[in-house]
């Protein structure tokens, strides 16, 4: 290996090393939280400025919304169809499923807490599938609105999410139980 030129060589170097994927996801975790938290915003101002009248509240919407957008053009610099959309409602749900869980958690329902923090973890994990075409639309089927097809969904589903809790000596199964396996390992926030 050729020796740095200089100490930003050097650590730039460094930094390469520690990426498990080309995109540092590490430090586009970070930035997420950032854009749930703007995204948060945003609402907050829109019930404050009809909870108490003021359009001052609403004015404020235009520049949290723009530092948004280009905070998410980090993340996702070119997609295709809805992809902007749904990742935006996806990190702006887990989000809420995490406040929700957190006050359940302080209410002593750790149980149900403890649910609502995984079900945001795998929205959150579906974001970076959707984000790093982890996700195949082609297997995407449209599934008639109907209980006996959403009962079968959900059995299915489950059913994949028992297999991803199985110890590490077994593959995953399934999109989500992938993608959350890849996010485990490839999402460290410790590392920087």
């Amino acid at each position: 290996m050729q020796k740095a030129k200089n100490v930003k060589e050097f650590v730039e170097r460094i930094d390469a090393t520690k990426k498990v994927n080309p995109k540092d996801l590490s430090s586009d975790q970070d930035l997420t939280i950032a854009i749930m938290n703007l995204i948060s915003i945003e609402e907050h101002l829109v019930f404050s400025g009809a909870k108490t009248g003021k359009n001052s509240f609403y004015d404020l919407i235009e520049d949290v919304r723009e530092k948004r957008k280009n905070l998410m053009q980090k993340i996702i610099p070119s997609y295709e169809g809805e992809v902007w959309c749904i990742s935006k409602h996806l990190l702006a749900s887990s989000m809420r499923l995490m406040e929700v869980g957190t006050k359940q958690q302080s209410l002593g329902n750790k149980e149900q807490a403890y649910d609502l923090f995984n079900q945001a973890y795998d929205l959150y994990c579906l974001f970076w599938g959707l984000n790093m075409n982890m996700l195949d639309t082609a297997d995407v089927k449209w599934i008639e609105d109907n209980v006996k097809d959403v009962k079968k969904l959900a059995a299915k589903v489950d059913a994949e999410m028992k297999v991803a809790e199985i110890p590490a000596t077994k593959e995953p199964v399934g999109a989500l139980a992938k993608m959350k396996t890849f996010v485990r390992k490839a999402v460290d926030c410790c590392i920087e």
